[in-house]
């Protein structure tokens, strides 16, 4: 066997990982893909000692909801050039730039090799943010326009190069990266369950369920750990409150770039009110505190689905009334509706997840495709849409909206009550492996853990859904006004932070 297969939330003995040689590596993981159900996860390098690298790669069938997991050793000394998977297969490009942006390794024939993020332990000191190699064409009839990457508004640090023939975009890349935080090496360096949690917790501040629980969900595993019924039930319901707060802010946002004012002030106060339920419930607006491994600090009790209800009830009716004149506005839907589209036929090029794959009609979604925790018992089904444009991915927040509200309700009536229980130290799997994924409100987070031989963390991965859908932005501009980029850019909602890791 070729590979080892894994569950979501599984872990294994590393050795039980098939070590492959590179040539049927390469083969294995275009022969996987050849197949529409399956998508890689997770492609990425560590060191396993001062002269190798193991690459492992992680590709998901979302039939069968197994995960293949097979590895490659890489000789740092001699440093082979290796065979590109992107010159076949266009999603893998942002893994293998990454593999050669910290160790160097040449991958021939790679179209698009250029660096992701910047770190200051790269492999090549000489490329920095400020060198980034932009495309350019050569024109007297063409302009440039650089955006960024300090914006007038409260955002974090981007750059967007544009090349424009008069309004028209012709071409845009996108060059993040500037405030690499070493997030993956802090996992590394903390020692305490407590220390890591909160380091999941600021991954992304605007997906902070998804992924304190994955980061739970990798050490109950690593801990064989099981969880109660009311502690998933807990977490399930978070994820899904998280998903109707962060659509509902951004339904606002998407009203402020076309100037529909109404919809922006009262979207934005019904966003205040679910996460205000988080407020009451962990003491944070923005869920910290609430999700631990090992442990649910802040239980489900009778007054708390009470306050979930009431919130939600007066939330929805508001919510579908706002809604209902917002996608009936004509001057809504004339910047809405055919602008910055993306084709189903691109989106399975770059391996869109989450929101964009599901409005280019790919039903991706790992709630669905690789459950977890609640969501084979209420039959999770993904809303998809097939027109790709703006109106799409907003009419999904909505869609999704109401849909998590449905969840959030069956879930409360059959959660019983518990006691509050505290983080512990977990003593981990000594040379184990692990993956977990969850479907946060943008798509699917993947985090994968390696231990040494004390069970100590070794390596810590983490790949989030904006790692693959910056690149949706830039093909969905081409051909648009450079005055639609604001809400062909808030559609997409896509994380800084959760990219320049």
């Amino acid at each position: 066997m070729n590979h080892v297969i894994l569950k979501n939330s599984q872990s294994t003995a590393i050795s039980n990982i098939p070590l492959l040689d590179y040539s049927l590596f390469y083969e294995h993981v275009l022969n996987l893909l050849k197949d529409n159900a399956c998508h890689c996860v997770n492609y990425y390098a560590y060191k396993e000692n001062g002269e190798q690298l193991r690459m492992i790669c992680c590709i998901c069938n979302d039939n069968t909801s197994g995960i293949y997991v097979f590895s490659h050793i890489y000789n740092l000394t001699s440093k082979p050039a290796l065979e590109s998977l992107t010159a076949v297969n266009t999603g893998m490009h942002v893994y293998e730039r990454e593999i050669t942006e910290n160790f160097g390794v040449e991958f021939i024939n790679h179209p698009w090799n250029k660096p992701v993020r910047f770190p200051t332990n790269g492999a090549d000191k000489l490329k920095t943010a400020d060198n980034y190699p932009f495309y350019s064409i050569k024109s007297h009839e063409l302009h440039e326009v650089g955006v960024g990457p300090i914006h007038a508004g409260i955002i974090e640090p981007g750059h967007f190069r544009f090349i424009c023939n008069g309004e028209k975009v012709l071409h845009l890349e996108i060059h993040l990266g500037y405030q690499h935080r070493a997030v993956e090496e802090l996992f590394i360096n903390k020692k305490s369950t407590f220390e890591k949690t909160i380091l999941a917790e600021s991954i992304a501040g605007d997906s902070v369920a998804a992924n304190a629980t994955i980061y739970a969900m990798l050490m109950e595993s690593l801990g064989n750990i099981i969880i109660s019924r009311p502690t998933s039930i807990s977490r399930t319901i978070a994820i899904e409150l998280e998903r109707a707060a962060i659509h509902t802010g951004d339904l606002s946002a998407l009203c402020t770039d076309v100037a529909y004012q109404l919809g922006s002030s009262v979207f934005q106060g019904l966003r205040t009110t679910l996460i205000n339920t988080f407020l009451k419930w962990s003491g944070n607006r923005f869920a910290r505190r609430l999700i631990r491994a090992g442990a649910n600090p802040y239980p489900l009790n009778n007054e708390l689905k009470k306050l979930i209800l009431n919130n939600l009830e007066s939330f929805e009716t508001r919510f579908n009334e706002m809604a209902d004149y917002m996608f009936n506005n004509p001057g809504v839907l004339a910047r809405f509706e055919g602008t910055g589209i993306l084709t189903k036929e691109q989106a399975q090029l770059i391996n869109a997840v989450g929101m964009v794959a599901r409005t280019c009609d790919i039903p991706r979604d790992i709630r669905s495709s690789h459950p977890y925790y609640n969501f084979n018992e209420i039959s999770h089904k993904a809303i998809c849409l097939d027109s790709g444009d703006v109106q799409a991915r907003a009419m999904l927040r909505r869609l999704e909206v109401t849909q998590s509200l449905e969840y959030i309700r069956t879930l409360l009536a059959t959660c019983d009550e518990e006691a509050a229980t505290y983080t512990k130290e977990i003593k981990l799997m000594p040379d184990a492996f692990a993956i977990a994924l969850t479907e946060g409100w943008r798509g699917e987070h993947c985090h994968c853990a390696v231990t040494d031989n004390k069970g100590n963390l070794k390596h810590y991965k983490i790949k989030d859904p904006s790692l693959h859908n910056w690149m949706a932005l830039a093909l969905v501009v081409r051909k648009n006004d450079i005055s639609d980029f604001p809400v062909c850019n808030k559609s997409f909602d896509l994380s800084y932070c959760g990219y320049d890791l």
